[in-house]
This record gives structure tokens, sequence and C-alpha cells, in this order.
């Protein structure tokens, strides 16, 4: 990690991903630059001072006096803020992707795991040791060898998209610029694959050289509408306070490699004991990010296999 000089003229450190350095060492002639994406998730703009007793000029030069990072070709660590443009420009708020506990099975603290995080259990003798009925279970757990089976509440792993503020009612629609229609979803193909809240595997659109699966995802049946007076199939119980954009609902099923050997708890996880039942583990992370506002979250999760 480095940081750019930003204190004279503005620099723009601009580099290719992963993905984009694979496609340009082809060398046939077909890399194209299609996309692009500004961050600045270094910037708090907190720190903008219409007050400054030297003037306007001063307003916002700490701001611009805030050393950069310099951009990371990893898609993992790389522009977790994007700047968007927006055609409305009297916004007091913007929009948020926010965990909805009501429905997701995030597992307690006195599970022996840390609280928001979702544990996924990857084989039947796992499932057995675990599971909401057994008793050993302190909290929610995410079947992740079996699948959801059908249920909308169970185990499921629910994010709410919307104004989360109480200073304009909820019953108002949210812009449809504001409003997430598309979701991207990543996470380690090598743990685990996203499947819908009925049970159905969804394709990933692309793994990257870490191993890191993308699966852009749209309304149907992984993404809901969140209205105040919804139809049926659709959510009511947000955690967002004010106007309502979507909502996405999805769980994970293991990999076969996590379900049928101990290898990669061996090369990357670490072992414990809870309630008398040992287990091996891996934690990672699910990150989403909202298609059209780029705003992210990030998922803890922790694979459990029983030894």
């Amino acid at each position: 990690m480095a940081f750019l000089d930003n204190s004279g003229d503005i620099i723009l450190d601009a580099v290719l991903t992963d993905t984009g350095r694979a496609r340009l060492a082809r060398g046939d002639g077909t890399f194209r630059i299609a996309k692009y994406a500004f961050g600045d998730e270094e910037i708090d703009y907190g720190n903008y001072n219409p007050t400054a007793p030297e003037g306007s000029s001063h307003y916002a030069l700490e701001i611009l006096q805030t050393p950069i990072l310099e951009a990371f070709t990893n898609n993992m660590a790389s522009v977790k803020s994007k700047v968007i443009s927006l055609t409305n420009n009297n916004l007091l708020y913007l929009p948020i992707i926010k965990l909805n506990p009501t429905l997701g099975h995030q597992v307690s603290p006195a599970s022996g795991i840390a609280s928001g995080t979702f544990a996924i259990l990857v084989d039947s003798d796992t499932v057995a040791a675990f599971g909401e009925n057994s008793s050993c279970s302190t909290g929610y757990y995410i079947d992740g060898f079996n699948g959801p089976g059908g249920q909308y509440t169970s185990q499921t792993i629910r994010l709410d998209q919307g104004l989360d503020t109480d200073e304009i009612s909820s019953a108002f629609n949210l812009e449809a610029e504001l409003t997430e229609t598309q979701y991207i979803v990543e996470m380690d193909n090598r743990f685990g694959r996203l499947v819908t809240i009925k049970g159905a595997l969804k394709s990933w659109s692309y793994i990257d050289d870490d191993n890191i699966a993308s699966y852009f995802v749209s309304q149907g049946n992984i993404v809901f509408p969140l209205d105040p007076n919804p139809t049926v199939g659709n959510v009511t119980d947000s955690n967002i306070a004010g106007p309502r954009g979507t909502s996405l609902m999805f769980s994970i099923l293991s990999s076969t490699n996590l379900t049928t050997s101990t290898f990669l708890f061996n090369q990357v996880g670490s072992s414990s004991t809870f309630d008398g039942v040992a287990f091996q583990f891996i934690d990672s992370i699910i990150r989403v990010q909202g298609a059209t506002t780029g705003y992210k979250i990030e998922i803890p999760v922790r694979f459990i296999k029983k030894t």
C-alpha cells in the first residue's frame, strides 16, 4: 500500500483490474476499456468547513489535501466506495444496504461465534450436531448441505435497501435512480455457492484469479421489492426506517470440497470445541454491492465441519 502526494495538482491514479490485466495479456488486439469506476473511500466529507474564516477557497481545503491511497488491482480490496452521479441535486440522504436480522439467521454470541456471523454447516454430521433442533444449538445456522428447502424465512441471509432515516416516511416511494434492481454478490468459490431462498443454485458470472466468484442477480427469485403495502410474496418487516427500495434474500450451499474433505479446513481453517462438539471452521466474507449506487456491505460467514 502507498499514498499519492495530493498537496499540489489533483492526481488521478488508474489501474487495470486483475481481469483487465489478464485480457490485456492475451495480446490479440481485442482488449478495450469498456468500464471504469472512481472511488473516494479515503475522503471524509465531514471535513468540509463552510465557516472557514479564510473564505470559500478554504471550505474544502482539508478534503483536497487528504492523502489518496494508491489504486489496487485486487477486486476484493479496491473501490469500496464508488463515486456516482445523480440527476437530483437536492438529496439530503443517500440509500444504504442494511443487514436485516428479522429473517436472516445470524448466530448468537452464546454459540461461540461472533454476533452477526452466519454459520454454514457443510455436511450431514455437522447439521445433526449443530442444527436448529439439536441440543447444542444456541443460535441459528444455515444448512449448507441440504439448502433452504423452499423456506422463505429459514436459513436466509437478507439485506434491505433504502433511506435509513425517520425524517422521511416509509410511505413514500424511493426514487428510481436510488433503487437497486441488481446486486453483485462476491464470495470465495472454494467454500460455497449462491442459492435462492427456494434452494435453486445460481450460476456465477465470472471467477477471478483469486477464486472469487461474482454473481450478478436481479429482480425475480432473489431480489424482491419493498413497499408499505406489499402483495403476496413481498416483504413488510424491513429495518429500513425511511423510503424502501428492494430486498436481497439468498442462502449459501457448501462446496463439494468442504462437504467431502477436510483439505481446505486443514490448509486455511482452524479448530475449536463448542458444547462438547469438536469442529473445524473457515472464516470468510461475502460482499454485496448495489449495481446502481455502488454501496457495499461485507457479511462475515463461518463454514463449520464437525470432526
